[in-house]
């Protein structure tokens, strides 16, 4: 399985809350200070995974450019998700199952806070176009604060007939837009529902 380096507190933080199976090297900044990192360290000694302690330097060469907040974690990610897993993600949240569809995202930074907020809001999933989209890049990682770990994120090839396919199932489309008359709050946004944002700009 391949493994990718994941920067930032948050972010290693999260896949150490899930039992942390996935990380098989945990390095933290030599001389570090962060207090923060305090609680990584305790989480880590009660899994049993061994700490590494690296010059800054070295973080930074793991960590392509992203601010990684003093650690950094070697991390074997789940197989990527795609259209086949989809409907077993919707069966089983049933009439629970609120998804959020995103087109044509492509700033990292926005990717990572849909993840965030997806994650924050307990959403089945977020699904993504395989083309004119950003993917599941360390910037979004960190960004996404976590988010990437927790929410599955599902890539498809024709995001027209992965919605035909959420009608089929039953599911809500709702489209979001500014300048409308109507306001999100106002809408009965039971499930099962979609909710489906373009591009930024």
């Amino acid at each position: 399985m391949k493994q990718i380096w994941i920067p930032g507190i948050h972010s290693v933080l999260a896949v150490l809350e899930r039992g942390g199976k996935t990380v098989d090297e945990l390095w933290l900044q030599e001389g570090s200070r962060n207090p923060r990192l305090e609680k990584i360290q305790v989480r880590a000694q009660e899994l049993g995974l061994p700490i590494h302690r690296h010059r800054r330097e070295e973080l930074d060469a793991h960590a392509e450019g992203v601010r990684h907040q003093g650690v950094i974690a070697l991390y074997r990610p789940p197989p990527p998700y795609s259209e086949v897993d989809l409907e077993t993600l919707l069966d089983q949240a049933g009439t629970d199952a609120l998804l959020l569809v995103l087109d044509g995202v492509t700033d990292p930074h926005n990717f990572g806070a849909c993840l965030r907020s997806a994650a924050a809001a307990g959403l089945t999933a977020v699904i993504v176009p395989k083309d004119r989209a950003v993917g599941l890049t360390p910037v979004v990682r960190r960004a996404a604060a976590g988010g990437a770990e927790q929410v599955p994120v599902v890539t498809v090839t024709n995001l027209a007939r992965t919605l035909r396919k959420l009608k089929n199932h039953g599911v809500w489309l709702v489209g979001l837009a500014g300048g409308t008359e109507k306001s999100i709050y106002s809408l009965d946004l039971r499930g099962p529902l979609a909710l489906v944002l373009g591009a930024e700009g």
